[in-house]
Formats: C-alpha cells, sequence, structure tokens
C-alpha cells in the first residue's frame, strides 16, 4: 500500500518533469529564434529555464531512487554471501537517509537565508530555488524508509539485496517485484 502511494507521486513527479522539459525547450528554443532572427529575446526564460533544470534534476532524483536506477557498480556486492548483501544494503540505505537528512539541512538553511534575497530577472524569491532540495529530501526519506523496513523484515528478495541494477538488468515494466 505505501509502494502504491511512493508510485503514485512519482508517476506524478514524472509528469510534472515533462511538463518542465517541454517548457524549458519551448523558452530556450523561443530565445534561440527571437535573438538570431529578431536580435531581441525573452530574459526571463534563461532564468526560469535553470530554475526548471534544477527542480526537474532534485524531482528525476526522487523518480529514480524509487525505481532504483541510479548508476553504480555491484561487482563486490554480488559476491558476497547474503548475509552480507544484507548487510551493505542495510548500511547503504541508513547513509542514504543521512544525506537526505543534510540535504533537507541545508537546503532548509538556503532557503531561510535566501527567502528575502530575489532573483535578477524573475524578482522571485530565491528561496524557492532553493526548496528543491528540501523537496528532494522530503519525498526520497520514505522512499528509503521503506526499502530499510522491507530489509529489516525480510521482506526483501535476493535479488533485491543489490541498491543498483545494469541498465540490462532492468525489468521492463513494475521495477517493484
Amino acid at each position: 500500500m505505501i509502494q502504491t502511494l511512493i508510485d503514485k507521486y512519482c508517476q506524478a513527479l514524472s509528469w510534472l518533469m515533462v511538463l518542465f522539459l517541454a517548457l524549458m525547450v519551448v523558452m530556450v528554443f523561443g530565445n534561440v529564434v527571437m535573438r538570431y532572427g529578431f536580435n531581441s529575446g525573452i530574459t526571463l526564460s534563461e532564468e526560469l529555464s535553470r530554475w526548471l533544470f534544477v527542480w526537474m534534476t532534485f524531482l528525476g532524483g526522487v523518480v529514480a531512487l524509487n525505481e532504483r536506477a541510479h548508476l553504480g557498480t555491484d561487482s563486490l556486492i554480488s559476491r558476497l554471501p547474503v548475509a552480507g548483501r544484507k548487510l551493505c544494503l542495510a548500511v547503504s540505505l541508513m547513509l542514504m537517509l543521512f544525506v537526505c537528512w543534510l540535504i533537507f539541512q541545508g537546503a532548509w538553511e538556503q532557503t531561510k537565508i535566501n527567502w528575502d534575497s530575489t532573483s535578477a530577472v524573475m524578482e522571485t524569491s530565491m528561496g524557492y530555488f532553493y526548496a528543491s532540495g528540501l523537496v528532494f529530501a522530503v519525498l526520497a526519506a520514505p522512499i528509503l524508509l521503506l526499502h530499510l523496513w522491507r530489509l529489516l523484515a525480510g521482506h526483501m528478495s535476493e535479488s533485491e539485496l543489490i541498491g543498483i541494477r545494469e541498465s540490462e538488468d532492468m525489468p521492463h515494466g513494475n521495477p517493484h517485484p
């Protein structure tokens, strides 16, 4: 049930990223055409595209975490016995939760510090820019906690004990067996 909820918010994030990417393409392409064709441009498009890219990167990180699609290598872990794989996965999940906490703390401080600062072109609070790290940490933590709980409760199969997948090994369809 929790995994279903996580899958649904990741699907919503994927659609939001599609929207962000479409907006970026339209703005950047439109700006290029205007600069070369009409010797003008839309100054807002450059800054907004950069903001959308940052947000899209953090949201994509959440989706990739859920699909276990981040880059990695399993040459050492795959040679360990099951108990060693479980230990390594538990340690890596706890370290990732710690990193989420560090990202949350840093993004929170940056959001507070920059809340009254405005961006050069859009004149919008820079706090929104740094809030992307907050959103990442808040959305990534439940995924990591669910993986940790499933590991500790013994609900993970042996094939799930390796935290990454090579592109050839990715199942077609649902990444959660």
